[in-house]
């Protein structure tokens, strides 16, 4: 007799899940509670679809108990993840190790798996909530009862509420006895509290972003800082968010430094501004850094260090040079809060992974019960690392809950 697998939440983990247990043979229905399922993963990417990394990076992964982590990815690797995609007919395209579909379409990826889900004769409910599972594995719906051998708990986090993800998978997992780590926004935009702020929004600048928590660096990374109305948003600051995020909820104190100039050491910065006093003597001292600086930007460094930007630039004396050159290469700022979990990519907290086997995605508290995806305590940063731990966890439970091995 077939296995009967029920998932909860079609998303990228619970798609790809249900693929995996209907080729051992199990018996699989979806129950979806939007109207579209994969409806978060045609937006990753920025509809492209940044399905995985190629490169491993040391802090890719982010949560409570990393080993659990590492023990997945090594389950199910990108090699692995990968021939999965082929083997739908879907073909990749390695940019720098960034993995896309070679349409450039997320919808290619949705579309293949939905394919294969209508292959397998996998049934898919849409608008279908699921109120509550007992341990019995029995789930009451909005459509009724049902009960599987097995159950995979799929159901998202609570990032990006509009795709379907409003946290009532946590839910579901605390009432069978979970224990669920506080979730926040990841990968989101900070939120500071200078009110020079308004004057620089749309700058975009390269920039090295430092995260201090209570004077300590937490974290950093480089590249193109965006400055809004409110604070500072782009990769970078998607980077280090979560740590952020969890800082704040904590009451610490949060500060970034911003590197304006993260090609050029800071002695190096000050010889080069010493320089363009002398070269550039004649010009208003607002146009002090025309060619190095956005204009807007200059503006708001010039008034933090006390230079008359209508005086002119051979009049900018050498201690204002030194307190220009600690601005450029680390304009600090206060961060009050992140944004709401509606901009946010992911969240870090989740179900906490000491509670799940990490060599089958089993709950160590209600057997035949499987989690898989963000509804876990665990988030990547930008750069497929967020899909991968999807597809991972997704084809490892499906593996187990279909009753087969890798």
């Amino acid at each position: 007799m077939r296995p009967k697998v029920i998932i909860v939440g079609a998303g990228a983990s619970g798609l790809v899940a249900g693929i995996q247990a209907a080729r051992l043979g199990a018996s699989v229905t979806i129950l979806e509670h939007t109207a579209t399922p994969g409806k978060k993963l045609l937006s990753t990417g920025n509809g492209k679809c940044n399905l995985t990394n190629l490169t491993y990076l040391p802090g890719a992964y982010r949560g409570e108990n990393p080993d659990f982590i590492k023990n997945v990815l090594e389950q199910v690797s990108v090699l692995q993840t990968l021939d999965f995609f082929k083997g739908l007919g879907v073909v990749l395209t390695d940019r720098n190790g960034y993995v896309y579909p070679n349409t450039g379409q997320a919808s290619s990826i949705a579309d293949a798996l939905m394919f294969e889900l209508d292959h397998l004769g996998i049934t898919l409910i849409c608008d279908c909530r699921v109120r509550a599972i007992r341990k019995d594995l029995t789930l009451t719906t909005s459509k009724g009862s049902m009960k599987g051998d097995s159950v995979i708990l799929a159901a998202g986090s609570m990032a990006a509420p509009k795709t379907g993800s409003d946290g009532s998978g946590y839910e579901l997992a605390a009432a069978l006895g979970h224990t669920i780590i506080k979730p926040l926004p990841a990968l989101v935009q900070l939120r500071c509290r200078e009110k020079w702020y308004k004057q620089v929004a749309g700058v975009r600048t390269e920039a090295l972003v430092t995260l201090k928590i209570n004077g300590q660096t937490a974290a950093e990374d480089r590249g193109e800082l965006q400055f809004t109305d409110y604070g500072i948003s782009g990769i970078p600051v998607f980077q280090v968010s979560r740590f952020a995020s969890r800082a704040l909820d904590q009451g610490q104190n949060v500060t970034a430094e911003l590197d304006l100039l993260p090609s050029m050491e800071e002695h190096a910065t000050e010889e080069f501004l010493t320089d363009r006093v002398t070269r550039f003597a004649y010009r208003p001292a607002d146009e002090f850094l025309n060619g190095v600086l956005n204009q807007k930007l200059t503006r708001v460094l010039l008034n933090e260090t006390g230079i008359i930007k209508t005086a002119k630039t051979g009049e900018i004396k050498p201690a204002q040079i030194k307190k220009l050159t600690a601005a450029i290469k680390g304009l600090e700022t206060a961060v009050i809060s992140t944004n709401s979990f509606d901009q946010a990519q992911i969240c870090s907290g989740g179900v906490d992974t000491r509670e799940v086997d990490p060599c089958t995605m089993e709950s160590k508290l209600i057997k035949r019960l499987y989690l898989a995806g963000e509804i876990l305590d665990v988030d990547g940063i930008c750069g497929g690392y967020n899909l991968q731990w999807a597809w991972s966890g997704g084809i490892l439970s499906g593996t187990y809950a279909g009753r087969g091995k890798i």
